[in-house]
């Protein structure tokens, strides 16, 4: 779906960026991964012959930099996936004041910043796939600060659709239910009975895979989704029906 495309994968070391960015290498695309520890960034980039740049969503100077680095390898950028994103749990009152900062910083501030820098690369239109959660779409206990810059990251791609539309450039959002990864195996631990309460309430009964998430990622960033804009998609085995 994605052959001869020129794609960039934000958060691309570990769990849905990892299985995402092999999805998104099958179907063709030619890749930057980026994300900020580079020892497994250089080891998915020579697993999938994909170009890496080692940065930090949170650092205007950075993320110009990948995205530049991106249509220099490339010649153009036609899609980006923005997947890096820290989480938390705690209840609201709980939270230091430096981790809320650097949870903003980075889920939100940072999505920004991507948008931002990818929107004037794409000078002949493209698409791009920011990532928030089914916590973006609704309330739960003890996650309050990762579910309000998930509520956010859905605010910037409904206004990003009507923003850049007119250029040619699709924003879409996924938002994923429980998905095993490293993140999820830290909120097992964090919120004991947390996940496996909302994989029980999941109709397919069952956490989702990163390479399902990349699936979807490679359908909407493909000409194929060529009509879809501002759209935020569950990827979330039916919890949120």
């Amino acid at each position: 779906m994605l052959e001869g495309k020129a794609v960039l994968v934000v958060g691309a070391s570990a769990g849905i960026g990892v299985e995402a960015a092999r999805v998104l290498a099958a179907d063709g695309a030619k890749l930057m991964l980026v994300a900020r520890t580079e020892e497994p960034l250089a080891k998915l980039a020579a697993e999938l012959g994909a170009a890496y740049h080692v940065g930090d969503v949170s650092k205007a100077d950075d993320v110009a930099a990948f995205v530049r680095a991106t249509v220099e390898r490339y010649g153009k950028l036609d899609g980006a996936f923005n997947n890096a994103a820290m989480g938390q749990a705690g209840r609201l009152d709980q939270v230091p004041e430096d981790e809320f900062d650097r949870i903003m910083a980075v889920n939100v501030k940072g999505t920004w910043l991507c948008l931002r820098e990818e929107v004037k690369a794409m000078t002949g239109g493209g698409s791009i796939v920011n990532v928030s959660s089914i916590g973006g779409l609704r309330g739960s206990p003890g996650m309050g600060v990762y579910q309000a810059t998930k509520h956010a990251v859905i605010g910037l791609t409904r206004t990003a659709a009507h923003d850049f539309g007119p250029l040619g450039i699709r924003v879409n959002v996924i938002a994923p239910g429980p998905t095993e990864s490293p993140m999820l195996e830290k909120l097992r631990r964090d919120l004991p009975g947390g996940v496996e309460a909302r994989i029980k309430a999941t109709p397919l009964r069952k956490a989702g895979t990163g390479a399902e998430v990349g699936d979807t990622v490679s359908f909407l960033l493909s000409d194929r989704a060529s009509h879809l804009s501002g759209v935020v998609l569950p990827v979330d085995g039916g919890f949120l029906a």
